[in-house]
């Protein structure tokens, strides 16, 4: 109905993926090299915070999430370099599942609603890269490592291997000169 197509576009707009245009309707929001350096700056910032307090705060529970997210993410990305068809759907659902885990034992409900919310807008641009380029080698490796140093505690560590993780989708878009 006209009135749950509302509600949905409402809820996109204030997640800033659709924008209202005043008597003329909505729009997808734009995407543009500065939008994309912001969205990778905002949440590198939020979800590295939101990683170091998970990894000193902790508990069995959260290792369990992340021994279990990282699992599943593994066999995505093994199907993600194989071409299996919608590989890169599952990869994409698998990888959210992945870093929110990695956050999860973080105490501030607001760093993780936003890191929530940037993580949504940066989606758009991975679909863009991943569509445009193939999906780094890496990517795999990139996990292990940030998984492996989640586990050990060693909150450095983990915090630098994500900072450098998150810039991927930027730097294959920048590379290939996707976006303005």
């Amino acid at each position: 109905s006209a009135g749950t197509l509302r509600e949905a576009l409402a809820l996109l707009v204030s997640d800033s993926l659709v924008l209202n245009q005043a008597q003329r309707g909505f729009r997808v929001a734009p995407m543009s090299l500065d939008d994309l350096l912001d969205i990778t700056r905002t949440r590198t910032l939020l979800e590295c915070e939101a990683l170091k307090d998970s990894i000193r705060l902790g508990d069995d529970q959260w290792e369990a999430r992340v021994v279990s997210s990282y699992h599943m993410l593994s066999r995505a990305e093994e199907r993600l370099a194989n071409n299996v068809a919608d590989a890169f759907s599952e990869w994409e659902l698998r990888n959210q599942a992945f870093h929110e885990a990695l956050v999860s034992a973080s105490p501030s409900p607001w760093i993780l609603r936003l890191r929530s919310l940037l993580y949504q807008q940066s989606r758009r641009y991975r679909w863009l890269s991943a569509v445009r380029t193939e999906v780094s080698n890496t990517v795999h490796e990139e996990h292990q490592a940030i998984f492996e140093a989640a586990l050990r505690r060693d909150v450095e560590c983990a915090e630098q291997l994500l900072r450098k993780h998150l810039q991927l989708a930027l730097s294959g878009i920048c590379e290939k000169g996707l976006l303005r």
